[in-house]
Parts: structure tokens; C-alpha cells; sequence
């Protein structure tokens, strides 16, 4: 058998086995932790301060949140993450998509507290 010879299946076959942590089938891509907060809101710290919003998507650059807010300041740190303390908030319009490049990621975690949707 010859590489040249191959079916577009024997080909997909053959690039499968290479890639044991890449879906079978349509968009292939390695898990992410994110995949277990998919439908939940989380806090993604960045290098431009903090967003929060419920998980709507996740991609291998991007993630996509709704219902998100841009956290410019905050209490201490753990007053914000136990009892979401803000002192600076800029919400997005209801259910519009945020898409946050995961370049600028720091730090996730899953947002116990109510999405914050009013500005401070």
C-alpha cells in the first residue's frame, strides 16, 4: 500500500491514531477543563482585570460567555471570589456573546455567587 493510494477514510483513520485525545467525529479538538463548566457561570481573570458569565462555548482560543460582566476592581480577593465583592462593574448587554481570547487567561473558576449584572 502506498501513502498515495489512500482513501479520504483510510487517510482519517490513519491521522486518528495519532491523535488519541481528539474527537472522533466532527470538530476535533483535545478536552479542555473548561468542558466541565460548560452551562455554568464562572470568574476568568485576565491581564485586563476580571470577567464573569455563564460558559456558553469553549474553543481552542476563545472561550464565549452571555450574561457577562467586565470587572474592573474589587474587594479583597477572597471577599469577591467567597461573596463576589466588587467595587468597579460594567455589564454587557443581557445575553450578548463575549468572546474572552484564552492568550489573555490568567486564572478560571466557577462563579458561586450571583452573575453580577449591574454597574458600579
Amino acid at each position: 500500500m502506498h501513502l498515495d493510494d489512500l482513501t479520504v477514510g483510510q487517510a482519517k483513520q490513519l491521522a486518528a491514531m495519532f491523535q488519541p485525545h481528539a474527537q472522533a467525529m466532527g470538530d476535533a479538538r483535545e478536552a479542555s477543563p473548561f468542558d466541565a463548566l460548560l452551562g455554568k457561570n464562572i470568574m476568568i481573570r485576565t491581564v485586563t482585570m476580571i470577567f464573569t458569565g455563564r460558559l456558553l462555548a469553549v474553543y481552542p482560543q476563545e472561550l464565549v460567555l452571555v450574561d457577562a460582566a467586565w470587572i474592573a476592581d474589587t474587594k479583597r480577593w477572597q471577599q469577591f471570589i467567597s461573596d463576589g465583592g466588587i467595587d468597579a462593574c460594567e455589564p454587557y448587554p443581557e445575553d450578548q456573546r463575549v468572546i474572552v481570547g484564552r492568550g489573555a487567561l490568567i486564572d478560571a473558576t466557577e462563579w458561586l455567587t450571583a452573575l453580577p449584572r449591574a454597574q458600579q
